[in-house]
């Protein structure tokens, strides 16, 4: 059996308690000891990587990632992508949050109906690098409202990144489509969205609507997510038991208390990301502060803020994630998420880092071997050049993502100096930043 040994490293174990000085020994896929400085582990027979006081915290978790959204400026980009292509980008983006730390990630919804799933089996399978992933179905949506964007003249499945139902029996319809497809949770847009032309604050469906996805849901054992932005569709969300909450940023005082009453049913990955992006950073897009504070979009930031440190006060779960994959916030700049939370949710560094770590274990159902630096878990685990909990900004910077290891296996490897006579053969560089197929080709020379 593998063994890996982390030795004189500085250990984040996920719970937000205090960082120490220790080692971490891996033997296949599973964290076997974490000790603390004095007390060693045993490196007889383990790949010893000396941390030489680096950080070693557990692999992240992104609540709310959309892999087929294409970096581009617009939802008409990701919509005209033809599948062969998009599969291939899904392929690549995912390769990327691996590459970054994120070692899980939840699927918040696929831009054509099967992507997701054939990601999730293809990484599953051991045929492309990616995080372990909880696949989604397309948005769930109702005739003119987030997802349909069909023309008059078109069918809705013409134009529309979303299945676009009318009524109970078609929701039926759709959420055993997907069900069948293979997702592991089924994906509803409760709400309206202002890039998209719709007031954040609408709620389109009715309530027997809701209630036939929650009762597919329930008798084929799969969870539920929403874009839920409105205080009623995050209501909706309570009452119909929709575990995962995306978004949230109109709740009243009504929807935080009946959150803080469930909070140990919800997860709320609001994409605060989002709504700052897009009101400070999309100028060179033509979306300017002015365009954004037009569209609703620092007016919601402004409510977004209050709501969520209410959250975080009464103890709902809040998670990184979300929307990530526009052109003003591409795909692998998620850690941005953890200042932002520090900045506009009151959180600590260390809180927003076990935000990313010990709850994404538990958003992923796995909150036993998922997220912390512990005996048994499993060995998702990342190394970083630098001290996240002084500088969150390192975790979004990939020089500074020096090794990640998932499921024991290591993904990235940045933490060995290249040899001295290996880097001639590079033309006399010695960064550590060598691809590692550059660097097995290399071994084989040497």
């Amino acid at each position: 059996m593998t063994r890996t040994a982390f030795t004189n490293v500085r250990i984040f174990d996920g719970t937000g308690a205090d960082t120490y000085l220790g080692d971490v020994l891996v033997e296949g896929k599973r964290i076997v000891q974490v000790t603390r400085l004095p007390e060693r582990v045993s490196t007889d027979d383990a790949r010893v990587i000396d941390g030489r006081g680096r950080f070693l915290m557990p692999g992240m978790t992104e609540a709310h990632t959309h892999f087929s959204w294409n970096d581009q400026p617009s939802l008409a980009a990701i919509q005209f992508m033809p599948p062969e292509e998009h599969m291939l980008w899904c392929v690549r983006v995912a390769k990327r949050y691996l590459d970054m730390g994120w070692t899980s990630a939840i699927g918040a919804a696929a831009a054509k109906p099967r992507l997701d799933v054939v990601l999730r089996n293809a990484i599953d399978a051991g045929e492309f690098p990616g995080p372990r992933y909880l696949a989604g179905s397309q948005e769930i949506t109702t005739i003119g409202a987030l997802g349909d964007n069909s023309l008059p003249h078109m069918q809705f499945d013409e134009l529309s990144f979303g299945s676009v139902c009318s009524g109970p029996e078609e929701i039926r319809r759709s959420a055993r489509t997907f069900i069948k497809y293979g997702v592991d949770h089924l994906k509803i847009n409760l709400s309206g969205e202002y890039i998209a032309g719709l007031p954040a604050e609408m709620s389109p469906f009715a309530e027997d609507e809701i209630a036939m996805l929650a009762q597919e849901a329930k008798r084929y054992g799969k969870r539920m997510a929403a874009h839920a932005r409105s205080s009623e569709s995050v209501k909706q969300c309570v009452r119909h038991g929709i575990e995962m909450v995306y978004h949230a940023s109109f709740a009243d005082e009504e929807a935080l208390d009946m959150l803080e009453a469930a909070k140990d049913k919800h997860f709320v990955a609001p994409g605060i990301g989002w709504l700052i992006r897009t009101t400070y950073h999309a100028a060179e897009f033509g979306i300017t502060e002015a365009v954004a504070t037009q569209m609703g979009y620092k007016r919601e930031l402004e409510i977004a803020t209050a709501s969520l440190r209410a959250m975080h006060q009464r103890g709902i779960r809040i998670l990184p994630g979300g929307d990530y994959g526009f052109a003003w916030m591409p795909h692998g700049t998620n850690a941005n998420d953890l200042q932002y939370f520090v900045d506009y949710i009151g959180m600590t560094p260390a809180e927003a880092l076990r935000a990313a770590t010990q709850l994404g274990g538990q958003i992923m159902q796995r909150p036993d071997e998922l997220g912390l630096l512990k005996a048994g878990y499993l060995a998702d685990i990342v190394l970083v050049d630098g001290n996240p909990l002084e500088n969150l900004a390192l975790l979004t910077d990939p020089a500074k993502i020096q090794l990640v290891m998932k499921d024991g296996t290591i993904h990235k490897d940045c933490a060995t100096p290249v040899p001295t006579d290996a880097a001639l053969h590079l033309g006399g560089s010695s960064s550590p930043l060598v691809e590692e197929g550059v660097k097995e080709a290399l071994a084989e020379m040497l």
